[in-house]
């Protein structure tokens, strides 16, 4: 058994891929179970936690501010259970030492969200990566709203300083389509004075608004258009469903494949969530949803994917902000598929854990596809095949995850270093990939 801290990897196709895949609770709702609930009323449990160092970041982060959660660990190894003793909208106290959200930026712009405007200093600071990610699409609404913080680089990169402020809604055209700038926002609003209105340039995902919804705030929404009123928030119990992102790898690796079957198991199905499975159906991959059922607000279903015969597309527009994760491991199946792929208008890949454009373009070259970087996307020649190579995760789990499953299909092994990057989101990665029938060394 492959052990999820190992830093370098082998892997190797497989005759057959068979067999069924629970992948780990969703960190988008994982991530706003834990805040929502910390400055709710009430005490909360929250199952299928998602076990990935980005959701515990989180978690440190907010019992630095008082929160008390307990946290017990589920039998198979899965998601934890936690216990979260909500403090009220404004029970945090003030940290005794810097927070540090670790490689997460959901936790750095959704935790912004929840500091602005509180009568006391914070410093949230995290790795070497998110002190080189955009801040200020969240510093600079909420310095509107009359936070006071402070920010290297002329108030756009991290460690964020909070001091204080008395926070008022603003109505704001929001010039990215941004789940996390959307949320930080509302979070805030609902601490200031008068309404929040934001007005977005496309969709993005929608859990904010429905955890928020079900915890008793005053939200609404008219197309594009997104707002919060002031307000307390009641505990919910969250049972959180898989994550779609992580399920999207098995997806992908069981279209590509000659010979296979997967199961993808207690998937979240949320609209604004499921655009890898649009584009992916799009380009003939066969697959079948089962058991649809809601859980919590959210729908949930099984995912079974196929051998499939897959042909490039054109992945651009309004869906971008709604897949824009799943873009490194569609990239491997753009590779297999029959045609031309052309990515366009995901400029922001470029400034996630690393550049994705260019870490995508990298080892699709070393592996014998060809590929044209352009500044919001880039464009790939479907080979119908990949060699095997020796290709750099540079620490980003999803780029990690996407080389081992282009091993799954390569003609010769796919040497990954920095394969242990996929713990971030998906400590069970390695161990899934052993179930399915995937060769590992």
């Amino acid at each position: 058994m492959i052990k999820p801290a190992i830093n370098a990897v082998s892997v190797s196709r497989p005759k057959r891929l068979r067999g069924t895949v629970t992948p780990p609770g969703d960190k988008s709702i994982s991530h706003r179970a834990s805040m929502f609930n910390a400055v709710a009323n009430g005490v909360a449990r929250v199952t299928n936690y998602s076990t990935g160092q980005d959701c515990a970041s989180t978690l440190r982060v907010l019992r630095g501010l008082g929160v008390r959660i307990e946290a017990s660990p589920a039998a198979d190894g899965r998601g934890d259970t936690l216990t979260v003793h909500g403090v009220g909208m404004h029970g945090f106290k003030e940290p005794d030492d810097i927070l540090d959200a670790g490689n997460s930026g959901t936790t750095t712009r959704l935790v912004s969200g929840l500091l602005a405007g509180r009568p006391f200093q914070a410093i949230v600071t995290g790795d070497a990566s998110i002190r080189s990610r955009p801040m200020g699409r969240v510093i600079e609404p909420l310095r509107k709203m009359g936070a006071t913080i402070n920010a290297r680089k002329d108030g756009t990169l991290a460690p964020i300083v909070f001091q204080g402020g008395q926070l008022r809604g603003i109505d704001y055209e929001m010039p990215v389509a941004s789940a996390q700038v959307k949320s930080c926002l509302l979070l805030a609003g609902l601490r200031a004075e008068g309404r929040t209105l934001l007005r977005q340039p496309a969709l993005s995902r929608d859990h904010t608004e429905r955890m928020l919804t079900a915890m008793g705030a005053s939200v609404g929404s008219d197309g594009l258009s997104v707002w919060v009123e002031p307000g307390e928030l009641r505990s919910l119990d969250v049972e959180v469903p898989g994550d779609v992102s992580s399920a999207a790898f098995w997806l992908v690796a069981a279209s590509i494949h000659p010979d296979a079957e997967v199961v993808v198991a207690n998937v979240g199905l949320n609209p604004s969530r499921t655009g890898v499975i649009s584009i992916l159906r799009r380009m003939g991959a066969d697959l079948e949803i089962r058991d649809e059922r809601t859980v919590a607000g959210e729908p949930v279903g099984d995912i079974v994917a196929r051998t499939s015969r897959l042909r490039g597309v054109d992945i651009s527009g309004d869906i971008v902000p709604i897949l824009i994760d799943e873009i490194p491991v569609l990239s491997v199946a753009a590779a297999i598929a029959k045609g031309d792929t052309v990515v366009r208008d995901a400029a922001e890949l470029r400034v996630k854990e690393t550049d994705r454009i260019r870490a995508t373009a990298a080892w699709l070259t070393s592996a014998g596809v060809s590929v044209e970087e352009s500044r919001d996307g880039m464009t790939i020649h479907g080979a119908g095949r990949l060699r095997g190579a020796a290709c750099r995760s540079y620490d980003d789990h999803r780029i990690a995850m996407s080389l081992a499953i282009a091993g799954l299909v390569s003609e010769g092994p796919m040497h990954i270093e920095g394969a242990g990057a996929a713990d971030i989101s998906y400590p069970t990665f390695w161990r899934d990939l052993e179930l399915v029938g995937g060769a590992i060394g």
